[in-house]
């Protein structure tokens, strides 16, 4: 498929109600208003095409922009596309999914993350903290940073309560993937958790709610020490 024949399709399968409920969480225009699960077909058809996805991201449409991180590589992905993907997410969405995903995906990742979290964009900032999340949540354990992990947990409790909005949300789960996903730090990411105890963010005119860190933790592991690695976060 063409850049054009994907867009086409993206409009084909518009929905007045997604468009207002994805815009009411605070996507912008344009966008046409697609639900996630309608982007499978498309999806399976463009899998593989690194190109495409570089170019749906690049147009700036909030559906393209999140297929395009469904069909992206991370890892055949430069550290200046990275970025530049992090640059220019319009929404919480992007931020907070499709640039972590790609991200975690490149062998920098943990370098990319650790970078953003000290940014003063909040966007990028929250494209750090998830990233984190999505490095603990699918590599083995041998393989993370379990002491610079470790530091990080204990930063979320000194800095999370000053830190911007969306930030604190994305936090709130690396404490809950650390817990969930890493055994080493698990006692850590439950004791952090009773220490931060009920993270307050706006979610804006949604229903969303913020996981209480502990019990999400606990309930994610399913009565096991720590819950299998994940093969991709993406959805």
């Amino acid at each position: 498929m063409t850049l054009d024949e994907v867009m086409q399709a993206l409009a084909a399968m518009a929905s007045a109600t997604t468009k207002k409920t994805h815009m009411r969480h605070g996507a912008p225009e344009p966008i046409f208003g697609v639900r996630i699960g309608d982007m499978k077909p498309i999806r399976k058809q463009i899998k593989g095409d690194q190109e495409l996805a570089m170019q749906l991201y690049a147009t700036g449409n909030s559906d393209a922009m999140y297929l395009a991180g469904l069909v992206a590589d991370g890892r055949k992905m430069t550290r200046a596309q990275i970025e530049r993907w992090a640059k220019t997410s319009v929404w919480h969405m992007h931020s907070g999914y499709t640039v972590p995903c790609v991200a975690a995906e490149h062998p920098d990742a943990i370098d990319i993350a650790l970078k953003w979290i000290d940014s003063p964009k909040e966007s990028i900032a929250e494209s750090g903290w998830a990233t984190l999340s999505n490095v603990v949540t699918t590599t083995p354990d041998e393989k993370l940073p379990i002491k610079q992990l470790d530091t990080l947990l204990t930063r979320v409790v000194k800095t999370i309560k000053s830190s911007q909005n969306r930030v604190r949300y994305v936090m709130n789960n690396f404490v809950i993937c650390c817990g969930t996903y890493v055994a080493p730090l698990g006692d850590k990411a439950i004791a952090t958790a009773r220490k931060l105890g009920r993270v307050e963010v706006d979610m804006g005119n949604t229903d969303c709610q913020v996981p209480d860190a502990e019990s999400y933790i606990l309930k994610s592991r399913r009565g096991l020490p720590v819950a299998p690695k994940r093969k991709t976060t993406r959805c």
